[in-house]
Order: structure tokens, then C-alpha cells, then sequence
């Protein structure tokens, strides 16, 4: 269970890492020229690479147990510290509450974000075949 801890935690840092240069990136220089929604879906490509190699880093890296379950709970902890991380750390920086986070979410980004995550979740499960 440590192996999977340590395994979810680690692509989670890669990934939010990465995303928060990105997203520093997007709201300082792409979105004054392209607007919110596009900026936001220009990112989304390079997250999904980011994504894919950080799990497939992880996984062959870290040696996680095989199987679908183990895989899965290593997404799990991802995602459960990228959602702590994004409701927590991210909406403080921003000023906003969980509540003006989801109102004032771009409907069309905002569905493709949270698609996004689930595909997050899932990568450990696909990375490293």
C-alpha cells in the first residue's frame, strides 16, 4: 500500500507541477490574447501528453504492483490530492470560493477540465502496456 501511496503521489506531483507552470503561463500571457475558454483548451493537449508520460514514468519507474485495482488506487491518490490541491492551494491564490470556482467555470472548458481528470485518474491503469 506505501508502493501505491508513494506511486499516486509522485505522478500527482508531476502533473500538478507541471500544470501550475502552464497555468501561470496561460493566465499571464495566452489568455489577455485569446481569451479564458480557448487559452484553457490550447493547455488541456499538453496536459493530456504531460499526463500520459508522467504515468507512464511513474509506472515503470516506481514499479507499482500490476493489476487493475493497484493501478486504479495509485489514480485514486492522484486525483484525491490534485482535487485537494485544486479546492485548497489553488482557489486561496485565486480568492475564490468553492462555489465561485464551479459558477464561474467557462461551461465548455470547465467540461472538458473535468473529463480531463477522470482521464487522469485512469492513465495509471493504460501507462507502462
Amino acid at each position: 500500500m506505501t508502493q501505491i501511496l508513494q506511486a499516486g503521489a509522485l505522478y500527482f506531483g508531476l502533473v500538478f507541477g507541471a500544470g501550475f507552470v502552464l497555468g501561470a503561463i496561460r493566465t499571464t500571457w495566452v489568455e489577455p490574447r485569446v481569451g479564458a475558454r480557448r487559452a484553457e483548451l490550447f493547455e488541456m493537449p499538453i496536459m493530456l501528453v504531460v499526463t500520459i508520460l508522467a504515468a507512464r514514468w511513474v509506472v515503470l519507474g516506481q514499479k507499482p504492483p500490476l493489476g487493475i485495482v493497484p493501478r486504479l488506487e495509485m489514480g485514486g491518490v492522484a486525483l484525491l490530492l490534485m482535487l485537494i490541491a485544486e479546492f485548497g492551494f489553488v482557489l486561496w491564490i485565486r480568492g475564490l470560493t468553492i462555489e465561485e470556482y464551479v459558477r464561474t467555470r467557462d461551461k465548455v472548458s470547465g467540461a472538458a477540465y473535468y473529463l480531463l481528470l477522470l482521464v487522469f485518474a485512469i492513465m495509471p491503469l493504460f501507462a507502462g502496456r
